[in-house]
């Protein structure tokens, strides 16, 4: 079953636990030596980054799909997530800067880990603290670029799992797929925590791998199939066809989606049941168009269902991994921590870059 790596970071020897989280994931992931090297430099530096700055943090290791999704079975990337509850940092750029390292470090810099990473998004601010994402992949063909391409335009999807209480396995799982002008984000969350909610929720991972092109009302009834030997669990999925522009939703159980509609944020509505176990006789799909500003986010119930998310949540246009670690960076605190699995997947338009 897959593995994420939760490793608090509240002294030195919290390091090096992250380095070697960072190269067993490069390692499941099938990375080359190479790429696993680079999976170990951003993730030290990213956990001494947290002692300097904000005396301590969390880092998340996780294996997961691609931001911008060919068709296909793509290679998936080692992604590693920082967050933190300190001051956050006045000045972004200047933190990019190759003269700004960071002391006890590799000496780096974010700089360089923004480099190295295929994708490196960071998100601060002053009293509030401090998140950043970086994704490794497999090594691509051709020279590396000498500076850091800005994302692709296009709908982009990512997600951040933080297992409960430190577990080795998290009973929630995100994951999407394409099929020609279809999109599919899916979030499950298997009833329980440990080995046997994940099981579950792994079961609709695979699934959906096969079922690309259905909707999501004949989506969960094979994952309610296929889920049928687990616990079971709470599944929402959501269809984006860009053809069309138009979203489909449908979700049982109590995974929430929240949809921004303009100038608001609207809640889909799943129905009550448990995947694989008490799946209700008919499934309801909700519609909504899909602009450009439209951003989609699902969570599992580590975070409230009365959560709304922030007015300024995705704005500017970032990387959907980056807003979804801010949402888990601060649904909790060091004295309020997270008291479930808790995982927050989101969909967004990543629009072209100005000139």
């Amino acid at each position: 079953m897959p593995r994420v790596w939760h490793v608090p970071v509240h002294d030195a020897t919290r390091v090096r636990d992250v380095r070697v989280a960072a190269e067993d994931a490069a390692a499941r992931a099938g990375l080359d030596e190479q790429r696993r090297a680079a999976c170990a430099l951003v993730a030290t530096e990213l956990a001494t980054n947290l002692l300097k700055h904000a005396k301590a943090g969390e880092v998340v290791v996780d294996v997961v799909d691609p931001a911008l999704l060919p068709e296909g079975c793509p290679g998936r990337a080692v992604q590693i997530t920082a967050l933190d509850h300190g001051p956050g940092i006045a000045d972004v750029a200047g933190a990019f800067e190759d003269g700004f390292t960071t002391g006890g470090s590799l000496g780096a810099g974010l700089g360089t880990c923004r480099r190295i990473a295929d994708a490196f998004g960071l998100h601060s601010e002053v009293g509030r603290g401090t998140v950043a994402v970086a994704r490794v992949g497999p090594a691509t063909v051709g020279p590396v670029p000498a500076v850091d391409p800005a994302p692709s335009p296009g709908v982009h999807a990512g997600g951040v799992n933080v297992p409960f209480a430190g577990a080795e396995q998290s009973g929630d799982a995100w994951s999407w797929v394409r099929s020609g002008d279809r999109m599919t984000l899916m979030l499950a969350d298997g009833l329980g925590h440990g080995a046997e909610a994940a099981r579950a929720s792994d079961a609709a991972v695979e699934e959906l791998r096969h079922c690309a092109r259905l909707p999501p009302a004949e989506l969960l009834q094979r994952l309610h199939i296929a889920l049928s030997g687990t616990r079971g669990a709470a599944v929402a999925a959501a269809q984006l066809d860009t053809w069309t522009g138009r979203l489909r939703f449908a979700g049982i159980g109590n995974v929430t989606a929240r949809l921004r509609d303009g100038g608001r944020w609207r809640t889909l509505l799943s129905r009550p049941g448990i995947v694989g176990a008490h799946r209700p006789r008919t499934v309801r799909e909700d519609e909504a168009d899909w602009t450009p500003e439209s951003l989609l986010i699902l969570h599992t119930d580590g975070l409230s269902s009365r959560w709304t998310p922030p007015a300024d949540t995705g704005v500017p246009p970032a990387d959907p991994a980056v807003t979804a670690a801010v949402a888990v960076r601060d649904a909790g605190s060091a004295a309020r921590p997270l008291r479930d699995d808790t995982a927050v997947a989101v969909l967004a338009n990543v629009p072209e870059a100005s000139s």
